[in-house]
This record gives C-alpha cells, sequence and structure tokens, in this order.
C-alpha cells in the first residue's frame, strides 16, 4: 500500500514539473523569427487595429507617406478586421498583401503593428491579444482605428480623387504612427 502511495505520488509531481515546464515555455512570438512562423502563427500576429487598411498616400519627391482618416471599403469599422480578408485582392486588387518577403520594405506600418514591433527587435505590447489574451484590448487601449475613421464607401467619389491628388489636407491624420 504504502509502494502505491509513493507512486502516485512520483507521477502527480511528473506530471507538474512537465505541466511546469510547458507553462514556461516561451510564446512563439519571442522563440521564433518572423521567417520562422508558420502561416497560422503569422496571422495571429496581427493585432485587429485596422491601421494597415486606412488609405494612403505617397508623396513622389519626398517619398512621406500620408495617411487618411478613410479606411478601406472592406474594413469592418467595429471589429477593425477585414470582411473578405481571404478573397481581399480580388475586390482591391491594390491592397498589400503583408508577408516575410516585403516586410523590410514597409516602413508606412504604424510603429504599433506587431510585425513591425518584431522586426525591429521589439516586445508585442501589453495591448495585443496574444499578449493579454482578449481581442478587446486593442479597442480599449484606444490602439484601433474604430470610432476614428470612416468608410471610403460612404465618401463622395470626387473627394476620394481630390485625397489621392494631395488636394485633402484635412483627411491626414498622424495619431496613426504615434
Amino acid at each position: 500500500m504504502r509502494w502505491r502511495k509513493r507512486r502516485k505520488q512520483k507521477k502527480l509531481t511528473e506530471a507538474s514539473a512537465a505541466g511546469a515546464a510547458t507553462a514556461s515555455e516561451e510564446p512563439f512570438w519571442r522563440r521564433k523569427r518572423l521567417d520562422e512562423m508558420t502561416d497560422e502563427e503569422w496571422e495571429s500576429l496581427c493585432d485587429g487595429c485596422g491601421r494597415c487598411c486606412l488609405l494612403k498616400t505617397e508623396d513622389q519627391d519626398t517619398g512621406e507617406v500620408q495617411t487618411a482618416a478613410i479606411a478601406c471599403r472592406l474594413l469592418d469599422l467595429e471589429s477593425c478586421r477585414c470582411t473578405q480578408y481571404p478573397k481581399r485582392q480580388d475586390y482591391v486588387p491594390d491592397c498589400i498583401k503583408l508577408d516575410i518577403e516585403g516586410i523590410h520594405t514597409l516602413s508606412w506600418l504604424p510603429k504599433s503593428c506587431a510585425y513591425r514591433r518584431l522586426d525591429e527587435g521589439r516586445e508585442l505590447a501589453w495591448w495585443h491579444p496574444l499578449v493579454s489574451g482578449n481581442p478587446n484590448t486593442v479597442h480599449e487601449a484606444g490602439i484601433s482605428v474604430a470610432g476614428n475613421v470612416v468608410s471610403e464607401s460612404s465618401v463622395h467619389p470626387q473627394e476620394l480623387a481630390a485625397w489621392h491628388a494631395g488636394r485633402l489636407q484635412e483627411q491626414i491624420v498622424r495619431w496613426v504612427d504615434e
């Protein structure tokens, strides 16, 4: 009887040790480089802020990228997620596919972006859903575009043309990269 009790206790101790090792393992974004991540891991880095889905224009002379308070027509303005993500380029051909090959050339990504943060050797922010465990912290922290932008589908075509031509300065927002 005593032998069984010790054996059972040993198994519990081993199981606890195994659980502790698993719990203390570093999360994938700390253990892996961006180019080592699986597709699922890569996609989970998106925090759902919607900042990359705002209309942008680049000054051809200076290279400065300006961002408007106008979101892509496919962006759900509450969840800040693309409503047609798998087929988005069928609807918006110039939608940029964010992947490891182009990550180093996308200086327009906001400083808060997980892809940019990790590429620059920085840690994910406290409000990132992978860190907080809550997909709403990106909204609660005021990082997402929810409540701060309009959809391009609600903007008159002449105003959109003026924006793209650089004549609609009042739509430029600076908070995107703060």
